[in-house]
């Protein structure tokens, strides 16, 4: 018999190093399943679909329409990005673990869900937060990933706030600290596999 799936969330402000979390995860655990997200953004040049579902911003309103998707946020302005159902449930009943990485407004979303939420839920829901050793460290992140003004900055760090105070909401908490991303990934793997 096959083990249970479960959804994992990833969750944590932008620079904390969720990306390079999932990436690791996805080279030392082919059993592991990432789904895709739709997106009504147009494909970037030589991008694939192993990312991404392209749809049109009709197909999109039809997905939401038939409760295909989960959550979905619109990202600079006018692209959509959404969790759908197909590219989870379908796994977790086949006894997978699937991982995703979300935003707290997805985490909310998909926490609240029919499917997910109270302790009777059709299906198991695992969150975890990743958090920075250090708010400093965080902001230093920010800034060296591209160039800002002060206004953007301002605005950045006021996200990032607001996102670590839904840590607590959040079954696991790990501390990514500088230098130590070995150390991390364990602690992530770890709480997914126990």
């Amino acid at each position: 018999m096959s083990a249970p799936g479960k959804l994992v969330l990833i969750i944590g402000p932008s620079g904390v190093g969720k990306s390079v979390i999932l990436k690791r995860l996805r080279e030392s655990h082919p059993d592991l399943h990432f789904p895709r997200s739709a997106t009504t953004r147009q494909p970037r040049k030589g991008e694939g679909t192993d990312l991404y579902r392209f749809v049109s911003d009709e197909e999109f309103d039809r997905l939401i329409e038939e409760g295909k998707v989960l959550e979905w946020a619109v990202v600079h302005g006018t692209e959509r990005y959404g969790t759908l159902v197909d590219e989870i449930v379908p796994w977790i009943v086949k006894g997978k673990i699937v991982v995703r990485e979300v935003d707290v407004q997805g985490f909310n979303s998909i926490r609240k869900h029919k499917l997910f939420r109270d302790n009777d839920a059709a299906h198991t829901l695992q969150s975890i937060f990743i958090l920075p050793e250090k708010r400093e460290q965080l902001i230093a992140h920010i800034k060296r990933r591209a160039p800002m003004n002060d206004e953007e900055l301002r605005r950045r760090i006021a996200s990032m706030e607001s996102e670590l105070d839904h840590a607590g909401d959040c079954d696991v908490r790990i501390v990514n600290k500088e230098g130590k991303l070995p150390e991390t990934i364990a602690a992530v793997e770890k709480a997914i596999f126990d």
